[in-house]
C-alpha cells in the first residue's frame, strides 16, 4: 500500500486535564520550518539509518554493494506524482530533475563467501525513501539515477542491468557516518544530532483482543516543556519524531497501515508524555 507522509508540527500545547478529543497534526511541514532556520556551520555530521542493500558488478567481475539508506537531515527531491514522473522521463527534461543524495566513500568488506568486495553507502530524504519502498517504479527510477551518480562520481562501470535487491539483507558491511554541507543547503535544519537520545516509548493496540481499531502511542520525553519543541511525521506504516533540547529522535515502523489524516495526537505537559492515537486501515473482506 502506497505510504503517504503526513509532515506537521504538533498545532498547540495541551494541559494533561484538557478533555478534548485528539487536536488534528497542523499548522507547517517540518520541510519549511527547516528552511526557514539560519545555517551556522558549513557541514554537519549525520548517523544514516539502513534500508536496503543492492548487488551488483563493476565491470564484469567486481563485485559491488550498495547501501541505500536514509536520514532526516537530507533535503527531498520535488514532491512527484507517478504520473508526472512518467510524463518526465518520457519529456526531454528528464534530466534536469535531481534527487539530493548523498554519496559515501567506498569501503572494502567480505561477502558471504568470505572474498572481498567494496560497498558503497547512498543516503537519501527518509520521506522520499518509504516513496521509493512503496512504489516499484519510482524504486526502479531511483536506483538507475543512484548507480549513475555513483559511476559518475567514482569513474566506475557499473552494470545496470545485472542489479538485484538482496532480500535478506539490509545492508554490506557496516554504515558509517557521514558529513553533509549545509551552507549551501538551507533546507536542512542547523540542529545537533550528532548523539540522539531514543525516548522511552510504548504502543498498544486496542481493542487489545481480536482485530485492532487504532493503535495508541506513549511516547516519555522528560526534558520537553512545550509541544511547540516537536516535530511529529505519521506515514502509513511509521512514526518519525524529532526534537526537544537532550534532542530527542525516534523513527520507527509499524506492524500495521495506520491513516495518517485521522490521526491525533496529545502532549500532557506535567508528565511530559506525548500520545499518539493512529486509526488502523480497515481490512478489506472477501469478495
Amino acid at each position: 500500500m502506497a505510504s503517504q507522509t503526513d509532515k506537521s508540527l504538533l498545532s498547540a500545547e495541551l494541559e494533561e486535564e484538557d478533555d478534548e478529543e485528539f487536536r488534528q497534526l497542523l499548522l507547517q511541514a517540518t520541510q519549511k520550518i527547516q528552511s526557514a532556520m539560519p545555517s551556522v556551520r558549513d557541514s554537519k555530521p549525520i548517523q544514516p539509518q539502513p534500508g536496503f542493500c543492492i548487488k551488483t558488478h563493476a565491470g564484469s567481475q567486481e563485485k559491488v554493494f550498495v547501501n541505500i539508506c536514509r536520514s532526516l537531515h537530507i533535503p527531498a527531491p520535488p514532491d512527484l506524482s507517478r504520473q508526472e514522473l512518467e510524463c518526465l522521463i518520457e519529456s526531454d527534461s528528464a534530466s534536469s530533475f535531481r534527487i539530493p543524495m548523498s554519496l559515501g566513500e567506498p569501503h572494502a568488506e567480505l561477502d558471504n563467501s568470505g572474498n572481498g568486495c567494496t560497498a558503497y553507502d547512498v543516503v537519501v530524504n527518509s520521506g522520499f525513501f518509504s516513496k521509493v519502498e512503496a512504489d516499484p517504479f519510482f524504486k526502479e527510477f531511483f536506483i538507475t539515477v543512484a548507480l549513475e551518480g555513483l559511476a559518475d562520481k567514482y569513474k566506475m562501470d557499473v552494470n545496470h542491468p545485472a542489479w538485484r535487491i538482496l532480500k535478506n539483507r539490509k545492508f554490506m558491511g557496516s554504515i558509517s557516518g557521514q558529513t553533509i554541507r549545509t551552507k549551501s543547503s538551507p533546507v536542512i535544519q542547523e540542529m545537533d544530532f550528532s548523539s540522539p537520545v531514543l525516548p522511552k516509548f510504548t504502543i498498544l493496540a486496542e481493542p487489545a483482543g481480536g482485530a485492532p481499531e487504532f493503535l495508541l502511542a506513549e511516547i516519555h520525553l522528560p526534558r520537553v516543556g512545550s509541544a511547540r519543541e516537536l516535530s511529529l511525521e505519521l506515514g502509513q506504516d511509521r512514526v518519525v519524531l524529532r526534537g526537544g533540547p537532550d534532542p530527542y529522535v525516534l523513527d520507527i515502523y509499524i506492524p500495521h497501515d495506520i491513516v495518517p489524516e485521522r490521526s491525533r495526537a496529545r502532549f500532557h505537559r506535567r508528565p511530559a508524555v506525548l500520545t499518539v492515537k493512529m486509526p488502523i486501515q480497515p481490512q478489506l473482506g472477501p469478495p
